[in-house]
């Protein structure tokens, strides 16, 4: 199958990129009621960070708490209807934060112009029509939204994103002294999410030598970041880690993620698990799949000292077994890249549920 994916319009890299964003406004703010939405972490309130910002009068700024769980269809459906009721259409959306954030800028982008809950389009190419421009400063690097076409949503059925071309961000400003802040475990979480997107663009049957391209680069940096001689979080790897997620975001847009994020995405939806923190509490555990990728991501783990909990199913009731694996199952895709088309011929419920339990 050819893949036709659009990439982000445009980048602006380098320390110090984010007082570019007036002059990237300013012809954008004639556009529909003439505001922008402003989508921020919570994190940032009352931090040095809101003076960087060009907010007007006319604009919205919203802190949004994502620490108690992921973005869901909920908070988007209801932040489309506050603005539209109180404000009117906005010139543009900026996503200001982590993955998160960016899937709810990007997620609240399209769904400015598209009728009804934002359940209905969780999916591939749901969405009728194009979004509101929309423009992403990531504040923490490693999950590839800021480069994504998918926006993941929790909703009351699925975990599942929004996913088209319309998706993917107009612009995106990459300053990496925005991510020198980071709590060093978030750091390590968040580089690892980007490390396992490789491991499984790779270690599957869609990769190519598009997804090689991205992969192979975004992994030599990785282990530069968490295994080379000058390790840890320096500005230089602050550098190397929004190069490395971005890549990784691309390997994976042209190729697939696997068994790893299908499991994340149950524990993210029963238990409400944090997503990097997710993968990197399974992707411990697979071994068997993905041999090398998870024994030098244990030698990243001593390396930094990070501690990942241990024997976590058995305080697990058989119910919220059974329901992350039926979230798991459902991700058709991801098996299908990491097993074959006829997955469901050598993967069974069961089998995803003793998965489960290994962790």
């Amino acid at each position: 199958m050819h893949k036709n994916f659009k990439n982000i319009d445009k980048v602006v890299f380098g320390r110090g990129s984010l007082s570019t964003l007036a002059s990237i406004l300013e012809p954008v703010r004639k556009e529909n009621d003439h505001f922008f939405l402003y989508v921020v972490d919570q994190y940032f309130h009352n931090k040095d960070l809101i003076q960087k910002l060009p907010v007007q009068d006319a604009d919205v700024l919203k802190w949004i708490d994502v620490d108690p769980e992921e973005p869901t269809t909920h908070l988007i459906d209801r932040l489309r209807d506050e603005i539209l009721n109180e404000k009117g259409l906005p010139s543009g959306v900026i996503g200001i934060g982590g993955g998160s954030i960016m899937d709810i800028a990007k997620a609240v982008s399209l769904m400015f112009t598209n009728e009804g809950s934002s359940t209905l389009y969780q999916g591939l190419n749901l969405i009728k029509k194009p979004g509101i421009y929309h423009l992403g400063i990531p504040t923490i690097s490693g999950t590839g939204a800021e480069v994504s076409m998918t926006a993941v949503l929790t909703g009351p059925e699925k975990k599942l994103g929004l996913k088209c071309d319309w998706t993917v961000f107009n612009q995106v400003i990459l300053d990496p002294e925005l991510i020198a802040t980071v709590p060093s475990d978030k750091w390590f979480y968040t580089g690892m999410d980007t490390y396992i997107h490789c491991i499984e663009s790779e270690q599957g049957l869609l990769n190519n030598a598009f997804s090689h391209a991205y992969a192979d680069k975004s992994l030599q940096l990785c282990r530069e970041i968490y295994l080379g001689k000058d390790a840890g979080q320096t500005p230089e790897n602050d550098d190397k880690l929004m190069v490395a997620s971005l890549m990784g975001g691309l390997s994976l847009t042209y190729s697939e993620v696997g068994i790893c994020h299908a499991l994340s995405y149950g524990l993210s939806k029963i238990l409400h698990y944090k997503h990097c923190y997710a993968n990197c509490v399974a992707f411990q555990h697979l071994e068997d799949y993905y041999g090398e990728g998870v024994r030098e991501f244990k030698q990243m783990l001593a390396q930094h000292k990070i501690q990942l909990p241990q024997n976590l199913s058995k305080d697990w009731t058989e119910e919220q077994i059974e329901a992350m694996a039926e979230v798991a199952y459902k991700l058709d895709h991801m098996w299908k890249h990491a097993i074959g088309a006829d997955w469901k011929e050598k993967i069974t419920i069961t089998d995803i549920q003793n998965l489960f339990k290994r962790l």
